[in-house]
């Protein structure tokens, strides 16, 4: 165990976020006094953690003694002024700025001047909550997630005013209980929340462009991107009476940023109720707590494959030859397609109308299929049709890349289809966060693969996929599209244009 800078440390708010805290504060050494409006909340708290206490024991975790160990350094503090011994004050109440302000007033005439005080708040500025403060330098936001036990990554947040040493001290204290603490500038959503809007707001946009169906979508960024969870999924988890309320917020925090804009669709939905799993009903119907997933549609039945011709620009051609050859295609390699071929396209951030129109390629023959990421590494193949896609050669196209057993999906026409969508608005939120220097890079990725379970950090992700390949799926995304939502950020276009890692930091 490393030693804490702090050892009588007082949680204020006893809910889960405070338990959770308190938790992990006692379990690293700590004596804990825990603060609430009432005692009898603080007194279920402790009640709480000695059962999950004794769970744990059962399960051989850990001993008599520990249980009673860690139940010895937990108290109530009925009073604040009960809290002047305290060199550590974390609050864990009520997002609400006022309310804020009006607990650290209090406190910052209770306890010593050495001592730190932080708000665990997720969404409101540290620097606003400070100003009411005579010493807003040793007062930082220190954001955990929930479950704190379980989620091992803490955001410390530095104010204008926050000073170094305080910071600094946060620090040895998150690695002191077991935590990942990752250094945040005060800026809208800090680091795991601003990230994360990438993945939610851009499959919402692919939703409402009727690109596919939710199961479908959800399926393609589990087995295709490798998230743990599809965003309908997530949506339905957290439910839209928080998520979407936290679109918003961060969409008018940068004042109107493109990049961050919110759905029509969770709104509609917020307002008629069907908030998620909690309530029985969200993007999918939950019935004893599991959710009504419709199967997928079978692997058409086609008498005969036609031969293929793979367009000279597809990403991945090579690659997409291999693969052909090895599902038993037959292959065409003249310059243009025959009149019998079924033309295969794979393009970065173009739709598959364009390809076909620009390449004066027989659209109704002509399909795309999404190669940003190695056909190797995924467990799912995506496959666009365009407008005038005839359903046979659709279904033949289908039928060929499921030879293999690998599950297929086919969706309408999209810029980017989906994963190439999502992932490159992942990696450009995260590249731009990085310009604005919310963040360093390592912790960036360190937050986001912690806090909320990607498969990679983003720029980690942007690497895998190559920083140039990121750049041609915007670039194009924005000519399909024409939206500034898309622009790339100057951090990834310079370490694309250059052949640097996202990672890197200038000298």
């Amino acid at each position: 165990m490393n030693p804490t800078p702090f050892s009588n440390i007082a949680i204020i708010g006893a809910g889960a976020m405070g338990r959770g805290i308190a938790q992990i504060a006692a379990q690293s050494g700590c004596f804990v006094w825990l603060h609430d409006t009432q005692r009898s909340v603080c007194e279920a708290a402790i009640s709480a953690l000695g059962d999950t206490w004794e769970r744990l024991r059962e399960r051989g975790k850990l001993t008599d003694t520990d249980r009673e160990t860690y139940r010895s350094r937990l108290g109530i503090a009925d009073k604040l002024a009960d809290l002047q011994g305290c060199d550590l004050v974390i609050e864990a109440v009520v997002e609400r700025v006022d309310i804020k302000q009006q607990l650290f007033r209090q406190l910052e005439d209770i306890v010593s001047d050495t001592a730190v005080l932080a708000t665990n708040t997720s969404s409101l500025s540290v620097t606003q909550i400070a100003s009411v403060l005579k010493r807003p330098e040793r007062f930082a936001g220190y954001h955990f997630f929930n479950p704190v036990p379980l989620m091992k990554v803490v955001e410390v947040i530095a104010g204008l005013r926050t000073s170094e040493e305080t910071c600094a001290a946060l620090t040895r204290f998150a690695q002191a209980i077991g935590h990942a603490p990752v250094r945040a500038g005060d800026t809208p959503g800090f680091i795991v929340n601003h990230a994360g809007r990438g993945y939610s707001t851009e499959a919402l946009r692919i939703l409402g462009e009727r690109v596919s169906d939710v199961p479908t979508i959800d399926r393609i960024l589990r087995d295709q991107a490798g998230f743990r969870l599809g965003p309908f999924e997530l949506f339905d988890l957290t439910a839209l009476d928080v998520s979407h309320p936290v679109i918003e917020s961060i969409y008018h925090q940068y004042f109107e940023e493109p990049r961050y804009r919110p759905s029509v669709i969770t709104a509609q939905r917020l307002a008629g109720g069907l908030l998620g799993r909690k309530v029985g009903e969200g993007f999918y119907r939950y019935v004893n707590g599991v959710a009504q997933i419709p199967p997928e549609a079978q692997t058409p039945a086609v008498e005969s494959i036609p031969p293929v011709w793979v367009s000279p620009r597809a990403a991945r051609r090579q690659e997409l030859l291999q693969l052909l050859k090895g599902l038993g295609a037959r292959i065409e390699t003249a310059a243009s397609p025959s009149t019998e071929a079924l033309i295969l396209v794979a393009p970065l951030g173009f739709d598959v109308t364009t390809v076909a129109a620009v390449d004066r390629l027989d659209p109704a023959r002509t399909i795309g299929i999404d190669l940003l990421l190695p056909d190797s590494t995924t467990r799912r193949r995506v496959l666009a049709r365009n407008p005038a896609s005839r359903s046979d050669w659709v279904s033949a196209a289908h039928a060929l890349f499921a030879r293999d057993g690998k599950a297929v999906s086919v969706i309408r026409d999209s810029g980017g289809f989906v994963t190439q969508r999502v992932i490159a608005t992942i990696v450009n939120i995260a590249s731009d966060m990085c310009q604005q220097g919310v963040c360093s890079p390592n912790d960036l990725d360190t937050a986001v693969t912690r806090g909320l379970g990607y498969p990679q950090g983003p720029l980690a992700l942007g690497d895998a996929c190559g920083p140039a390949s990121i750049l041609e799926v915007l670039f194009n995304l924005q000519t399909v599209y024409g939206d500034p939502r898309y622009r790339p950020s100057p951090w990834l276009r310079r370490r694309g244009a250059l052949g640097l890692s996202l990672l890197h930091t200038e000298d």
